[in-house]
């Protein structure tokens, strides 16, 4: 994740608290809770995406959509110069939910959903042959029992809404 060269105020928290409460909520909506003008309610969002802070999206809930299969894989990259290509190749399938570089027994860490178990060996199947992973460790989960985005109250010295 790049650092961000804007800063964000308690205004512009306050919006994105808004959203992640109901992302369908209308400018008006945002304006009297926070009671501000709705052409500053539009504005402030307006740039909060084309910033790329926040994007409007439909989030599905996805076992009731039909994934059964989720995993955590931990890949092992061998030598580490390909970590970066590696990174890039598992990146772009479309099963992956989260992708990071990481610190300790293991290169990355890829987080998965699939519609069954033998889609999910099949995905194993396919990064274990890219070039550099060298081992990956699988460990399903059976019940996913909370999957939200970041509490934006968390961050210090944010007004919580």
């Amino acid at each position: 994740m790049e650092k961000n060269s804007f800063v964000l105020d308690d205004l512009d928290f306050a919006i994105l608290s808004c959203l992640q409460k109901d992302g369908r909520m209308s400018f008006t909506d945002i304006a009297d809770q926070l009671a501000v003008s709705v052409g500053t309610a539009r504005t402030r969002l307006n740039r909060l995406i084309e910033d790329g802070v926040i994007s409007i999206i439909g989030r599905v809930d996805p076992d009731k959509v039909g994934f059964r299969a989720y995993a955590h894989i931990a890949v092992f990259v061998r030598p580490a110069t390909l970590k970066e290509p590696v990174a890039e190749r598992i990146a772009q399938m479309p099963e992956v939910s989260f992708l990071a570089s990481t610190s300790g027994d293991y290169d990355l860490e890829v987080d998965v959903m699939c519609p069954t178990n033998h889609d999910l060996v099949e995905f194993i199947n396919e990064i274990s042959k890219i070039e550099g992973v060298y081992q990956t460790k699988t460990t399903l989960y059976f019940k996913v029992y909370k999957y939200a985005q970041p509490d934006l109250n968390l961050l210090s010295g944010k007004s919580s809404i």
